[in-house]
């Protein structure tokens, strides 16, 4: 008999200190559910996308619930963090016999009145179906320990950032969880925390020590018959777990994924100062200077602006509209007010704006600046790239401005702007510019490591620094958490 395997998906990267709550009207604004969802994401490059693959290819019906995903925001509310937990258990009440479940779960979303939004998302599927097999999907950028995973059956994470492999996550979910089925057996999970907090800008794991410990993991399965994700924590949400963890699904027992996760997690905890060193960090007057001393030749300059959380910070942008660097671009620049602005004054206006630096005192406040009106109107788009490639993107009422040498596309929706699309969807190109004035953390890297001259990685006083002794943890206990022996002064 053809295997019903239910999925859900309720996702969300939460930045603690941004003063912004998403509510629930923003998680419904981009959610998808039932025979939409199969619609939207089958062969997509997405965590839905990968379980849906194996389910059909396997012989297994894919049951859709919903999807909601946000990327990286503040936190979430009680309110929504409630609502999506009681559609999930009334969507498993009302979907008929069920043979598995698959939950794709960020690991780092944060409610005020959740101690652990994730684990009680999972709870409650458990308390709800307690002879249901839950499988659960999460972000390499997970704040998790043992209890979030106490009533989960499988677990794994992606492998990669940037997150190239969203779609072999789920589809290393969905096998795992009906090889369960198939051999009516369940494999040992094991999670081991190395009490490491490192800044999401040294998470990339193609750096070093983190490339060769990952490289280590995939050989580890090679030779057994186990699952390990390595994952790097988010650093930004603060609550009891933040910091890196070890997941390991093991069908040799639950003594094998004990041996394993304890194993890499002291491997971590060895390099964890290595880690969290491995690429350097300028100040804004090192990075234009370096710019300066040393222009783009043929190729673009990124600067990164790793610190922004919300991709409206200014301390950058304001700095180089006072530098000859040559053409320079900000994609997808976070200011739902300056793109109405510039749509109600039309193409070819020019306007006199308070641009982006609002969601919070740490961005760097607007920046008073005239520009022109190129274009505006609603936008959205397909992603190419192959972070969540073929996933839809509604970037709201949209504007591509100019001020001076700076061409800047405003957005009322955020969005990652890590390859090529803010360009390609404008009719342009990236290699049309000189600088390119990024704020991601390590997805950008896909895309921009072959194609820049160099990137220059800028740290600036926003709510994401790359020194996390600077962040006032509230629930994490910090004591030798740090991968430095000291506090900050």
């Amino acid at each position: 008999m053809m295997p019903r395997i239910a999925f859900a998906g309720f996702n969300l990267e939460s930045v603690t200190a941004v003063p912004q709550i998403v509510e629930l009207a923003e998680f419904e604004r981009v959610c998808v559910r039932g025979a939409e969802l199969v619609e939207r994401f089958r062969g997509t490059n997405t965590v839905p996308g990968g379980c849906l693959k194996i389910c059909e290819a396997e012989g297994a019906e894919f049951v859709p619930l919903f999807h909601t995903l946000l990327g990286a925001l503040g936190p979430a509310s009680d309110e929504a963090v409630a609502h999506y937990t009681r559609e999930i258990v009334e969507g498993l009440d009302k979907s008929g016999p069920l043979d598995g479940v698959i939950l794709f779960l960020h690991g780092a979303c944060w409610a005020p009145g959740f101690a652990d939004v994730e684990r009680h998302v999972i709870d409650a599927v458990r308390a709800a179906a307690p002879s249901l097999p839950i499988a659960v999907a999460l972000d390499y950028h997970g704040n998790i320990d043992s209890e979030t995973l106490r009533s989960a059956d499988i677990a794994v994470a992606y492998r990669h950032s940037p997150h190239i492999d969203m779609g072999e996550t789920g589809e290393r979910a969905a096998r795992a969880l009906l090889r369960l089925l198939r051999e009516g057996r369940r494999p040992g999970l094991a999670v081991a925390r190395p009490n490491v907090v490192i800044p999401s800008i040294m998470s990339a794991t193609a750096l070093e020590p983190l490339a060769s410990i990952i490289a280590e993991a995939r050989a580890a399965e090679a030779a057994g018959d186990c699952d390990i994700s390595i994952m790097a924590g988010f650093s930004y949400a603060d609550s009891a777990n933040t910091g890196m963890s070890v997941i390991c699904l093991d069908w040799n027992g639950q003594g094998a994924a004990e041996a394993n996760v304890q194993a890499f997690s002291a491997w971590l905890r060895g390099s964890r100062q290595a880690i969290a060193s491995a690429i350097p960090i300028l100040s804004a007057e090192a990075a234009l200077a370096d710019i300066e001393r040393k222009p783009a030749n043929g190729r673009p300059i990124v600067l990164l602006e790793h610190a922004d959380r919300m991709n409206d910070s200014t301390h950058l942008l304001r700095a180089l509209l006072t530098r000859d660097v040559g053409r320079v671009n900000v994609p997808f620049l976070l200011d739902p007010e300056t793109a109405a602005q510039a749509h109600a004054a039309g193409e070819g206006a020019e306007i006199k704006v308070a641009l982006a630096g609002k969601t919070a005192p740490e961005t760097g406040g607007p920046v008073e600046v005239v520009a022109q009106v190129l274009w505006s109107g609603p936008k959205s788009f397909t992603v190419s790239g192959r972070y969540q490639r073929g996933s839809f993107v509604d970037l709201g009422l949209t504007a591509l401005i100019q001020i001076g040498a700076i061409r800047v596309s405003v957005v009322s929706h955020f969005a990652f702007a890590v390859d090529g699309d803010p360009f390609y969807i404008f009719g342009e190109r990236p290699e049309d510019y000189d600088v390119i004035l990024l704020r991601s953390k390590t997805h950008f890297r896909d895309f921009y490591e072959p194609l820049a001259d160099r990137i220059l990685v800028v740290d600036t006083p926003d709510l994401g620094p790359a020194d996390v002794r600077l962040i006032p943890y509230r629930q994490l206990d910090t004591a030798n958490a740090y991968p430095w022996s000291d506090a900050p002064a």
